[in-house]
């Protein structure tokens, strides 16, 4: 045998089972089975069955698709949440859900049928977007397994299931009750591509050109009695508007009351026209006049009632007043098509206008608009303003750039339609108002959630809830065949909805009315019993607004739920609708607190695409790397702002995931002989070396602060915490300081075995700690551990660890961090030494170190622990006599003593590496100082 073989037997060297290379693309797979084959889950409900309950409620993803790194983000922090609250002695159950109906299915299965759509029945097509949505749903399940999130994967709640299909008309039984849901005409967001009308949470918001149009209408009302100067005046109102395919549906012009309004001439033109006086120096710019002349000046409640003559159609359009005109824009005399806008349908009310659109459900104007008849809207709006520039009533036409509103599911621009809808009032029985007091009880993480849900609820028009497709919930509503009354109310509903939570809402498609309707139900007007099914289906934000319902079914999911987590896009979709509904159905707030996160970015800040070459599929990480790189980067990052993804943001996770493997790694390898209930081996607190209660200590100091980020969702803290102790505490300081006493100390030494038992509490607790966040290597490392009395088959089983007995007096501490700041000087020292050439590595540096003789006690009391936290072969203490405030003086100026570097003296020991001058006394080891000579006779011995 070899000479440094046989010096390497006789050394503690790390051993373990525990690999450097991770492999967890490969590794992790393999826990999966495993935690499914011991039930792990299940197990974990059943240790907690007996403690008190917490609620995350997950919001259902769509069915559409594979995931994404929001998804998956998403998940992961859902999943952080659930094993936290497990581990600080929560039952957490986590019932995951899939939002399975709408419209991205339906138009991908119409796309996958083709032709042969035309040739199904509904009942057809719905079974089509069935399959389509399970098959999503199975695929998203296995990703989001693989992600190592733990819950009830085998059944999840589905919108599309017939239980849950009857809870959503329950909940919609409720709003019947409070006489809040009507049916009635009025413009909605239409999209012409999809053909149905939206919600305001199905709008986004995108950037779009459009026509900017300034047009005359001539006043036809004689006001020259009033007016004298415009006797025998061609006067014209000027309107300014961004949708000239609105105009054959004008029917009026809005004015301000209150805003003075002037009739002027421009330039030499004979024309007399009126706009608001504060915007007619910017008309001019914009229309190229150089000199204005003001003929009469008067306020807007005096066009009131007037008329004037539309520009290209034979119709009137009746002057009104509104207090929604603004002067930000425009001219200040607004065109008004009650068809087509909320506040035009308003001013349409007041005076009693015709709510009239004369555009179909594809977007194209109906057979009486003259001209454009069969014309696409969008198209229209050029050949419009070309016919209005012949016809001589166009000022001025350009396009501008300017945020429009969009489908959220093709990304087409959307119209505003009136049509026959069903709404929900928001106003009815206070809803509005109780809602908003609602919010006010509610966590909101960030804290401006509040403010902004609250705007949104305040500012948002009645829900419209009615959809003019096919897969989804109908609306359970009837018409009398003999004169179209609307039969539909909460008894109605609630004898459907036990019909769709035993036979599923295709039953509607299925049954004729009088099957589907309660007995004997007639027409209250006429007493007619033959109806008609209503064809609209609900809302999809309605349908998983109402998920709420699958809580407070079992005792360990009770309702309200703790907590909701999503995106800070739900604050007008999931959670306003979720909050609406709840208010409505059950009296409350369905959550308690409300977390969003943000959107994933590359690393330019750019949102993600395929078109951009910056998408990133998650299975192409997990695949490569593992899903422990996903998790480590969810806890990382602080998700209330939006997370940045990218190669370089890879390679810092690797790195990081790497450096916490091997801290672990490198503690297991120094525990193989480690048995933690030996009590020869387990060396009690108050015996410990003073270097292992001090590690022990900022554990604690470090546990402590986890917990509480645990608590508060702050898991971006707790990776940080837990990674800056990890790469400064242990890596850089305590296991590199530690490594002789370990290595080199006999197997039984009680200094060793002190290291051994804080080592042992080290890495028991930060994998206890980190175990939410990176469930496969926490797991991995658990099972590598040494066994105790109590340890769990999975770590996932366990309660976060408790670090009151690791705490040690305030002194003590302070202690510490003066050592430290010491060794910080020593260090420096060391390294010009070494710049200089004076030493190579720090075991050839014997320290002198000269100390005031106020710290000389300090110093001498810790001397024989200064080589090894200097990692020295020697340390002297030379006492110097204070001068003046010589103490205070160095101590602000960081400097406790002075340090010299100098040579060790001795020979180097070839099994420590120490240079001791007694290397060479001991005949039978001529190459060991005194103390290896001791360890090894002994070994020898034994």
């Amino acid at each position: 045998m070899a000479k440094n073989d046989w010096i390497r037997e006789t050394l503690n060297l790390p051993r373990t089972d525990f690999p450097m290379k991770a492999r967890l693309p490969q590794r992790e797979p393999e826990i999966l089975k495993h935690w499914e084959e011991i039930g792990l889950y299940r197990k974990i409900l059943a240790r907690r069955r007996n403690a008190p309950s917490f609620v995350l409620h997950d919001g259902p993803p769509y069915a559409n698709g594979h995931i994404h790194l929001g998804t998956a983000m998403n998940k992961i922090l859902k999943d952080f949440i659930i094993k936290s609250k497990s581990m600080l002695g929560f039952k957490a159950p986590y019932l995951p859900g899939w939002d399975c109906h709408g419209l991205p299915i339906e138009i991908k299965v119409d796309q996958l049928l083709g032709e042969k759509k035309k040739n199904l029945s509904q009942i057809e097509i719905r079974e089509e977007c069935r399959k389509y949505a399970e098959k999503y749903v199975e695929i998203q399940r296995r990703e989001f397994m693989r992600l190592g999130v733990f819950g009830e994967w085998k059944e999840p709640y589905l919108t599309m299931n017939p239980t849950y299909e009857g809870d959503i008309i329950r909940s919609l039984a409720a709003f019947f009750a409070q006489g809040s849901v009507y049916k009635g005409k009025k413009p909605v967001y239409w999209c012409i591509h999809c053909r149905t009308a939206l919600a305001e949470a199905e709008i986004e918001y995108h950037d779009h050109a459009s026509p900017s149009v300034y047009v005359k209408f001539p006043l036809i009302s004689d006001i020259s009695a009033k007016y004298p100067q415009l006797k025998g005046k061609k006067i014209f109102i000027l309107i300014w508007t961004t949708t000239p395919w609105t105009l054959p549906a004008n029917l009026a012009i809005a004015f301000h009351p209150d805003y003075e309004y002037v009739a002027f001439q421009a330039d030499s033109n004979p024309e007399i026209y009126i706009a608001a006086k504060r915007l007619v120096p910017v008309l001019s710019e914009e229309l190229g006049w150089s000199q204005v002349n003001y003929l009469v000046t008067f306020l807007g409640q005096e066009m009131e009632g007037l008329k004037a003559r539309h520009p290209f159609i034979e119709r009137e359009s009746l002057l009104v007043l509104a207090d929604y005109v603004t002067l930000d824009q425009g001219t200040g005399c607004v065109h008004t098509a009650p068809g087509h806008g909320h506040e035009d349908y308003l001013t349409g009310l007041k005076y009693n206008l015709e709510i009239y659109t004369p555009v179909d459900s594809d977007g194209c104007f109906t057979p009486q608009v003259e001209r454009y008849a069969g014309m696409n809207v969008f198209e229209a709006n050029q050949v419009i303003t070309e016919d209005m520039k012949k016809d001589g009533v166009l000022l001025k036409d350009e396009t501008i750039v300017h945020s429009y509103p969009h489908c959220w599911r093709c990304k087409n621009p959307v119209i505003f339609r009136a049509t026959a809808q069903w709404f929900i009032s928001l106003d009815a029985q206070n809803l509005r108002q109780k809602t908003l007091e609602e919010i006010k009880k509610v966590n909101w993480i960030p804290e401006w959630g509040e403010e902004r849900i609250a705007k949104m609820i305040a500012a948002r028009p009645d829900w419209c809830i009615s959809r003019q497709r096919t897969w989804g919930v109908p609306i359970p509503a009837f018409y009398c065949r003999k004169c179209g009354t609307i039969l539909a109310n909460e008894q109605i509903a609630l004898h459907v909805a036990e019909q769709f939570s035993r036979e599923g809402a295709n039953v509607w498609f299925l049954k004729k009315p009088e099957e589907l309707a309660p007995p004997g139900l007639k027409c209250p007007e006429c007493g007619e019993r033959s109806l008609e099914k209503e064809n609209n289906i609900l809302d999809v934000w309605f349908e998983s607004g109402a998920s709420h319902y699958v809580l407070g079914k079992r005792e360990d999911l009770p309702w309200p739920a703790d907590i909701y987590i999503e995106g800070h896009d739900q604050y007008r979709g999931w959670f306003n609708s979720s909050l609406l509904v709840g208010v409505a159905a059950k009296g409350a707030s369905p959550y308690r607190t409300v977390i969003t996160h943000g959107f994933v970015l590359d690393e330019q800040g750019r949102a993600m695409s395929k078109s951009l070459g910056n998408y990133i599929e998650p299975t192409e990480i997990i695949n490569q790397h593992g899903a422990e790189i996903l998790r480590l980067w969810a806890a990382m990052l602080n998700y209330k702002e939006d997370a940045r993804f990218g190669p370089e943001t890879l390679e810092r996770l690797i790195e990081a995931y790497r450096k916490i493997r091997n801290t672990w790694r490198f503690m297991l390898g120094n525990l193989y002989d480690y048995q933690p209930d030996a009590a020869e081996e387990r060396i009690p607190w108050a015996e410990m070396d003073s270097l292992d209660k001090w590690i022990l200590e900022r554990l604690a100091q470090v546990g402590e602060k986890s917990r509480q980020a645990y608590e508060n969702y702050e898991y971006h803290v707790i990776f940080h915490s837990l990674f800056n102790f990890f790469t400064i505490d242990l890596s850089a300081f305590y296991l590199d300081v530690s490594k002789d006493r370990l290595y080199c100390s006999a197997p039984k030494d009680r200094q060793r075995k002190s290291g051994q038992t804080a080592l042992f509490h080290l890495l028991r607790d930060t994998l206890l700690l980190m175990a939410p966040l990176l469930p496969f290597t926490t797991e991995e490392a658990w099972q590598a551990m040494p066994a105790y009395r109590g340890k769990s088959e999975s770590i996932h089983l366990e309660l976060f660890p408790e670090f009151k007995s690791y705490r040690l007096p305030a002194e003590e501490v302070a202690d510490w961090e003066k050592l430290l700041a010491t060794r910080e000087q020593v260090l420096k020292a060391l390294e010009r030494a070494r710049e200089e050439k004076f030493i190579g590595n720090s075991l050839e540096a014997k320290v002198s170190l000269k100390v005031l003789s106020p710290d000389a006690a300090f110093y001498k009391r810790y001397e024989d622990k200064l080589a090894e936290l200097f990692i020295t072969s020697g340390v002297e203490i030379l006492v110097e006599e204070e001068e003046g405030g010589g103490k205070q003086e160095r101590e602000r100026e960081g400097e406790f003593v002075a340090v010299e570097v100098l040579k060790a003296e001795g020979s180097k020991c070839q099994r420590c590496w120490n240079i001791k001058p007694s290397v060479g006394q001991a005949n039978d080891y001529p190459d060991f100082c005194e103390r290896c000579v001791e360890v090894v006779r002994r070994l020898k011995r034994d």
